[in-house]
């Protein structure tokens, strides 16, 4: 088994500074790549990420950095930019990735233009790494609270799976393991237009049944 024990956060948004709380309570070493140097002088100076995450006070071990050369170090890397900034972000950190090294992508959504899936752009963008899927339906201020949360890890070489359950796992957030990663990030993005799709339904006051037929269909 691997020791993951090193973990780079690639994007400091909600979710990305979300999981960073979530590798730090797993005794990680945290390290969150910000693009905006304000967040990430934020992040270490005062231990908060109010743009994105008002009211959560972040354990002063997480540190921030505007410098892709900080993946150097990394055991794994949680990549979690809007999905069409990943292949422009992994331009110019792929030359600073070991290889072989764990990707965890736990961004949602379809490439525009090409219409390929996360794991696709990764797959051209980062060929040396070890692509995994983080995906679910989550808050990310719940998890920043350390609120249960269960989610799905996917990843097609089950010891690579495994190896991030244990970097990632805590008694409050639970990834279960998956062999289909493409499932996981089709999913993920499905359910986001299922939600809007439920809210007009709702906002139109057409009841649960057509909610329940979105659902089902």
């Amino acid at each position: 088994m691997a020791d993951l024990n090193r973990i780079a956060i690639v994007g400091a948004g909600a979710w990305g500074t979300a999981l960073a709380t979530v590798a730090r309570r797993a005794g990680r070493e945290v390290t969150i790549w910000a693009r905006s140097p304000e967040i990430a002088a934020e992040i270490n100076d005062r231990h908060s990420n109010k743009t994105y995450l008002h009211d959560i006070t972040l354990d002063a071990g997480i540190r921030a950095t505007g410098d892709l050369a900080a993946l150097r170090n990394a055991d794994a890397v949680l990549w979690v930019t809007p999905a069409q900034h990943l292949r422009d972000v992994a331009a110019r950190a792929v030359s600073h990735l070991r290889d072989g090294v764990p990707v965890v992508l736990c961004c949602k959504g379809f490439e525009q233009g090409s219409g390929k899936l996360m794991t696709e752009v990764a797959a051209e963008a980062l060929p040396r790494a070890a692509i995994a899927v983080l995906s679910g339906p989550t808050f990310a201020a719940e998890v920043a609270k350390g609120l249960p949360t269960a989610v799905t890890l996917a990843a097609t070489e089950s010891s690579l799976g495994r190896d991030l359950l244990q970097a990632l796992g805590t008694p409050a957030f639970r990834p279960y393991l998956s062999a289909d990663p493409v499932g996981a990030e089709v999913g993920g993005s499905v359910k986001n237009v299922l939600a809007i799709a439920c809210g007009i339904a709702m906002g139109r006051k057409l009841g649960d049944n057509a909610r329940a037929a979105l659902l089902t269909r």
